[in-house]
């Protein structure tokens, strides 16, 4: 049945060919528009973690001064450095973790002339496991690894190709600068976006090159690479670890929301602590956002790509209304034809759903010419200086999505019309034939 209906609907577009292929473009416009937004903005707003992200929380605390004090403010969003090894060996989580970017020489086994720059994480050894991170290759290092400042190193599969190839990788010496490290392990590829463990230098970085422990390259005084907030004298290399500066990033697993409760509640008391020993001057002002919170409080979806999906959505609407318009016209002058079918015994609900699948059909051109649209918009994207511009890439949610969307739109267009159509009086029709 549905293939008879299907069939008088080819018939009944090819003999209006301007007026389809204006409803056509209509719908293909404001579905182009409409999903190339919306694949943007489900992008930079999936989880960049999935099943691990309510488990994993990030800390604030206010060591600063009185200076700029207001009661309602907002912690500084990174900790010092005592502050973090405090925390990191106090062990209150399932796993915790210190970090900070580097930026790091590479001297190949090439030659010296050939060295070049590349991102590098040092970060304490739960890094590996409570992200989640996969390995082609070896493993990670531990906690005495962390604690005797061993000179360990893990690669990027890409930065290990490059170098030696990845399966040969391990057990390599690297030299950073002046120093040597031993590979121990090569990652395969992992590039969480966005960047949620470091949004300090932009939210949609990729993942880093190299990873070391933070003990050995702060003591080795690796180059550090990001951002820093300090209070009274500036600092020196020499005494980073007791400046009055927030410079490193936290994040400790927390597996259930009692656990959660129990370490706010720590953080509250160890801030009280350091307040009655000096180091502290505020009352105690802490936070604790789970990953996905700490996204939103960072504003990780930039105000303008929410304004331009609101946009898009909107001229989607405009283009149903103007359908809407096409399809009534278009129903109601076929008139006679439908009369007869009633005619003939044809049901009200037969000429109904004859009009829907004539307007399924425009839908999914509609939807075929959106989908067009969308990739070509999404590849202009990609050629914008922005930083999320790389995530706007078509996948198969999105694909589906684009004609899904522009056959549920067409037919929710087309429901007014074709009822209408089916309001009208065959008898009255007949004579005016």
């Amino acid at each position: 049945m549905f293939g008879y209906y299907f069939g008088l609907a080819l018939r009944s577009l090819r003999r209006t060919p301007v007026l389809t292929a204006l409803m056509v473009v209509a719908i293909g416009l404001g579905i182009g528009a409409s999903m190339t937004m919306l694949t943007v903005l489900r992008l930079m707003t999936a989880d960049p973690l999935p099943g691990r992200s309510a488990q994993l929380y990030y800390p604030q605390l206010d060591p600063q001064d009185m200076q700029g004090f207001k009661p309602d403010g907002d912690p500084p969003e990174q900790l010092a450095w005592i502050d973090a090894m405090n925390l990191l060996h106090a062990r209150r989580g399932a796993r915790q973790v210190a970090m900070v970017h580097g930026q790091v020489v590479v001297r190949p086994p090439q030659g010296e002339g050939r060295a070049f720059f590349a991102s590098a994480r040092y970060a304490s050894a739960d890094f590996f496991p409570m992200f989640g991170v996969p390995f082609l290759h070896g493993g990670g290092w531990s906690a005495d690894d962390d604690a005797r400042q061993a000179r360990v190193a893990v690669l990027s599969r890409e930065l290990a190709d490059k170098l030696y190839g990845a399966d040969r990788a391990v057990g390599q010496e690297l030299r950073l600068g002046k120093d040597s490290f031993r590979i121990i392990g090569v990652i395969d590829h992992w590039n969480p976006q966005p960047h949620f463990y470091d949004v300090t230098l932009g939210k949609y970085q990729n993942s880093e090159d190299v990873f070391l422990p933070l003990e050995t390259a702060i003591a080795l005084k690796q180059p550090r690479y990001g951002n820093m907030s300090c209070w009274g004298d500036l600092p020196t290399d020499e005494n980073m670890k007791n400046a009055d500066c927030v410079w490193l990033q936290f994040w400790v697993r927390l597996d259930t929301p009692a656990q959660a409760k129990d370490y706010r509640e720590f953080l509250v008391h160890y801030s009280e602590q350091q307040k009655a020993l000096g180091r502290f001057q505020r009352p105690p002002n802490v936070r604790l956002h789970d990953l996905m919170g700490w996204l939103d409080y960072n504003h990780v979806v930039p105000g303008s790509v929410q304004m331009q999906t609101l946009l898009a959505l909107g001229f989607l609407l405009v283009c149903l209304v103007n359908t809407v318009a096409l399809l009534l016209v278009k129903f109601l002058r076929r008139g006679g034809e439908l009369s007869v079918r009633r005619a003939l015994g044809a049901s009200r609900r037969a000429v109904f759903v004859q009009l829907l699948a004539e307007s399924a059909l425009i839908g999914l051109a509609g939807g075929a010419v959106g989908l067009l649209l969308s990739l070509g918009g999404l590849w202009l994207l990609r050629q914008q200086p922005a930083e999320y511009a790389s995530l706007a890439r078509a996948d198969g949610p999105m694909l589906l999505g684009t004609l899904a969307l522009a056959v549920a739109a067409t037919l929710s267009a087309a429901v007014f019309p074709a009822w209408r159509a089916c309001r009208l009086a065959p008898a009255r029709l007949l004579k005016l034939q």
